[in-house]
């Protein structure tokens, strides 16, 4: 449990209280020294808007999802809530946060004016872990969109002689994977624009004009991210298309190669079967030139196909 005093220094004059997976003792004592009721984790973990932005008198209780890491391909999420009064700020998570710890860092050297400043402050640092994880994911999917695009085509047919197709499966596995962390992303903002929208609709609860100013900013950078995020999710969508159909180009190349040896090994076995049979009356049977006649002949029969295909540019 984590406490940033105020100016008596007891818990119930602390200005925020930060529980990471309280107990039922912290959550009492805590309950007990600032008068707040302090919502179940299951209570904020609902999805419900009117259970995630409320209020109980001049208290608001707000919870959202929240990264847990900046790493977009393995961003996990977790829920977080809020309870605000004018006077004290109860934060309740079940995992660490880095934007948490980056606060109560600067929080040991400037210390939050009150309730209302040390939430602002919580909410501006989640949001710029966001847009953080937004630049990660950017930079990831510029890499994926290189090797992918920008490969030559000679290149992409020796990893697939080499890798088998491996080198397409894995950026398959990293788009998903982009996707997935995107998607986390785009929840974590959602709730962020509820909990701003709610703070800057109902005024704070008498907070002063300069954070309603501070939360206005904030809610334009969350729209901000939203819509750059909405961008990443398309290049997402395109990228994975793009995957599948090179994929799609490399099966193909081999059901081709395939397709053309069958179709030049054919000849040869025909010429070879038709003098391999054991007839009597055969014309070049007692032909001292039939051996070199029939391997020139089945010679001749593979490479006419080939010099045809090659002249269709199908090879």
């Amino acid at each position: 449990m984590l406490v940033i005093p105020g100016s008596a220094g007891a818990l119930s004059d602390a200005v925020w209280i930060d529980l990471l997976n309280p107990t039922d003792d912290e959550r009492r004592q805590v309950e007990q020294a600032t008068k707040l009721r302090l919502p179940t984790q299951g209570e904020i973990e609902e999805i419900e808007s009117s259970s995630r932005v409320f209020s109980e008198g001049a208290t608001s209780y707000l919870s959202t999802p929240v990264l847990a890491s900046m790493d977009a391909a393995s961003a996990a999420v977790t829920s977080v809530g809020f309870v605000l009064s004018p006077s004290q700020l109860v934060t309740l998570r079940f995992a660490h946060v880095a934007a948490f710890d980056e606060v109560a860092v600067a929080f040991a050297t400037t210390a939050p004016a009150n309730a209302h400043d040390a939430f602002l402050r919580i909410l501006k640092s989640i949001v710029e872990q966001t847009a953080d994880a937004l630049e990660h994911a950017s930079a990831e999917l510029e890499k994926i969109s290189h090797a992918t695009f920008r490969a030559d085509r000679a290149t992409r047919r020796k990893k697939a002689r080499t890798k088998t197709g491996g080198a397409l499966r894995a950026a398959l596995q990293k788009v998903g994977q982009m996707g997935d962390g995107l998607s986390h992303i785009r929840n974590t903002l959602l709730g962020l624009g509820r909990i701003a929208t709610f703070a800057h609709e109902s005024g704070d609860h008498g907070a002063p004009g300069a954070d309603q100013a501070r939360i206005a900013a904030i809610r334009e950078d969350i729209a901000s991210l939203s819509d750059y995020q909405a961008n990443l999710s398309e290049n997402v969508q395109f990228l994975l298309d793009a995957t599948l159909g090179f994929i799609g180009i490399e099966q193909n190349e081999i059901f081709k190669a395939l397709t053309v040896a069958s179709v030049v090994g054919v000849p040869p076995v025909l010429i070879a079967g038709i003098y391999g049979m054991n007839f009597r009356h055969m014309p070049e049977l007692e032909w001292p030139l039939g051996y070199p006649f029939a391997v020139a002949l089945i010679v001749a029969s593979a490479l006419v196909p080939i010099a045809w295909f090659k002249w269709r540019g199908w090879i």
